[in-house]
Formats: C-alpha cells, structure tokens, sequence
C-alpha cells in the first residue's frame, strides 16, 4: 500500500491538512499523521487535531510521500532541523515531496525549488528561491509538488492520488464528491 506521512505543527492551516488526509484516505492511500512535539495539536483556527504519532515515532524511510501543509505556524515546520532532514532524503530517493500554501518555503530553504517550477501562497513568493514561479492552483516538476492555499487543498489532494494510485482513482474520487 501507498503511504504518505503528513507532520502536523501548531498553526497548521486545518482546511489543507484534513482535505488532504481525507483526500488521500479516500484514494486508497496510508496517511499517517505525526505530531512534531505532542499528538494533540492546535490548528492555526483553534481545532486541535489528533496525530497518529509523534515525528520522532515514525521511519520516516518507509514513506512514498511526505506532504506539508501551510498556514500561520509554517516556521516550526522551518525551524525543525527533523523536517529539513526528512524531506532532504525523500528527495534523494526521488520520492513525492509536496507543500501547499507557505509550506513551499520549507522546502526552498532545504533547497528543493532551486531550478524547478513551484508555486506557493503569494504573501511568501518572494521567500522562495525557484527556477520559475508560477501562478496556478498545483504545480508538479519531477517529484516536487506545491499548490498555493487553502482553496487549492482539494485540487493539490487530488493531483497527489492521481501521481501516487493513477488518474482513474483521482478522476473517480472527484466524482464521487462532485468536484
């Protein structure tokens, strides 16, 4: 089975996570949820989600994609020297490394966008150190999938089912929810 690893931070924007967990669950897909520092973790709008795990529980080199989700607390993503590593090695691997709305900044400062087209919530744009940045709902150059909000979770969820499980399960899973 397909399994995909989403760390979940304080100020996690809730609309991306949970449509992307839902998403990629729907589709077949294993989502695991790790917590950076607890299994509760509070959303930048105050709903607290329940992790899986704690980062430091998972192996991560078991994944087939990692997925970050943005929103107001998108520098402890940053800042956790854990996530850097991680989506580093994903990379290498020629694995999925995928980020929506500020997220994509993670993975510029790893230094994941140097060359490739990217796209990410427009307030950070100019954090972003990429080949060409693009205005669009989902960008996907090689491995490395970014989208640019909120709005675009169900779009960039989707894209991910159809790279990891094929177009006829995204196109049947946006049918059966009337996307």
């Amino acid at each position: 089975m397909t399994r995909v690893l989403i760390p979940l931070f304080e100020g996690f924007e809730e609309i991306e996570a949970v449509t992307i967990i839902d998403v990629l669950r729907r589709g077949g897909i294993e989502v695991v949820t790790a917590g950076l520092v607890t299994t509760t973790v509070m959303g930048a709008h105050a709903i607290a989600i329940i992790a899986d795990k704690l980062l430091d529980e998972v192996d991560t080199s078991k994944f087939d994609a990692i997925v970050l989700a943005g929103g107001a607390g998108t520098f402890r993503l940053r800042e956790d020297h854990r996530i850097a590593s991680i989506i580093k090695a994903q990379a290498a691997a020629n694995k999925i490394v995928a980020a929506i709305c500020a997220a994509p900044t993670v993975l510029s400062n790893a230094g994941l966008l140097r060359g490739k087209q990217a796209t990410s919530f427009p307030a950070v744009k100019e954090q972003l150190e990429v080949g060409e940045y693009l205005e669009v709902p989902v960008v996907v150059d090689g491995n490395v999938v970014t989208s640019r909000g909120a709005g675009t979770a169900m779009a960039f969820a989707l894209k991910l089912v159809e790279i990891l499980q094929g177009e006829a399960i995204a196109n049947k899973l946006a049918k059966d929810m009337i996307v």
